[in-house]
């Protein structure tokens, strides 16, 4: 009887000491953190989301399509008319007419070259450059920015971009004439220079010469696709004596040169100027700075939306008013390239 109890002992302790284990495993597992798969469709893209916005990658939205043509409208004489809106353009690329999406006049900054014809031919008018090229500098806004480039056989930088107009005008101390001219590689290399360090979106060059091209080793076909691909507009002053463009039997040097001017300035969405004497000049850098900060800026998507690399050819017209013909400067074109970025 004495075993039998000592054994009903035994056997109610081992099942209170099970009872007590398993109340204690439970409540130490309620106490321990339980370990969750994470939720990346909310919380993981949440965060993402915001460390998105900080940086700012995705607020804004490039569109690679978006074309923006800056124009200049002048009347028959040669004027330049304000006062247009988006219904008095029609745009036409490869012939095919598009839609614009808006139509701006923007007063921008500027990122402008002065290239300047030093060779002997030009002896007797370098002080006239130099005058043409002052007047220029000092039509610059603060935000503007130009550099000056001297030319004989071959392209010679006289200072980079600046904004600083007495720094830029006392370089032109450093203007020397000798050589020959060699105008067609000057405005190649001019070009690729404003296209690769100009930090302005509308770029130019200024060309100051007597267009007596005889040196330069390429042909005008490859200047207007360094303009085109460089999207430079290019105005020009030539100095060109009018005897020289005299000539019954044959074009004269001086003819030759003024149609050479004209048509890269054409071209390009620039203007030529043929000053006959030192009195214009002013008028003439006033004219050039205004035109190239109070252009028109049509923007439009192309229909045809391949970035394929190939050129568009792009015609700009102006609807006549109070019937007067009116007539649209811009560049002929541009290059269809995913390289370019959002603005072409």
């Amino acid at each position: 009887m004495k075993g039998h109890r000592e054994l009903k002992k035994i056997f109610l302790t081992l099942l209170a000491c099970t009872v007590l284990s398993s109340t204690l495993f439970q409540i130490v597992a309620q106490d321990l953190p339980i370990p969750s798969q994470p939720k990346p469709s909310a919380e993981t893209k949440s965060d993402q989301q915001k460390k998105t916005e900080e940086s700012g990658v995705e607020a804004i939205k490039i569109n690679t399509e978006l074309v923006q043509l800056d124009v200049t409208v002048i009347d028959q004489n040669n004027s330049p008319v304000y006062g247009l809106n988006e219904e008095d353009f029609t745009v036409y690329e490869d012939k095919v007419k598009q839609v614009i999406s808006s139509v701006n006049r923007e007063e921008v900054p500027i990122s402008f070259g002065i290239v300047i014809d030093t060779s002997g031919s030009m002896r007797a008018k370098l002080q006239t450059i130099a005058d043409a090229a002052r007047d220029l500098i000092k039509e610059m806004r603060r935000d503007d920015e130009c550099f000056i480039t001297q030319f004989k056989s071959e392209a010679e930088i006289v200072h980079e971009f600046s904004s600083d107009k007495r720094v830029l005008e006392d370089s032109l101390g450093e203007l020397f004439t000798s050589g020959g001219t060699a105008l067609l590689d000057a405005i190649i290399a001019t070009c690729d220079y404003a296209h690769e360090k100009g930090k302005r979106r509308r770029k130019a060059i200024v060309v100051i010469s007597d267009g007596l091209e005889r040196n330069s080793a390429a042909k005008e076909k490859a200047v207007m696709e360094a303009v085109k691909e460089n999207e430079v507009q290019v105005y020009l002053v030539g100095f060109i004596d009018d005897e020289e463009s005299i000539s019954f039997f044959r074009k004269s040097p001086g003819k030759k040169a003024r149609q050479l001017l004209g048509r890269l300035a054409d071209d390009s969405g620039g203007r030529a100027f043929f000053p006959k004497d030192l009195g214009e000049i002013p008028g003439i850098a006033a004219q050039i700075a205004k035109d190239l900060r109070t252009q028109y800026v049509v923007n439009y998507y192309p229909k045809n939306e391949r970035l394929d690399g190939t050129f568009r050819s792009v015609q700009v017209v102006v609807h006549s008013r109070n019937h007067r013909k009116l007539i649209a400067r811009t560049r002929q074109g541009y290059y269809a390239s995913p390289n370019k970025g959002n603005v072409r």
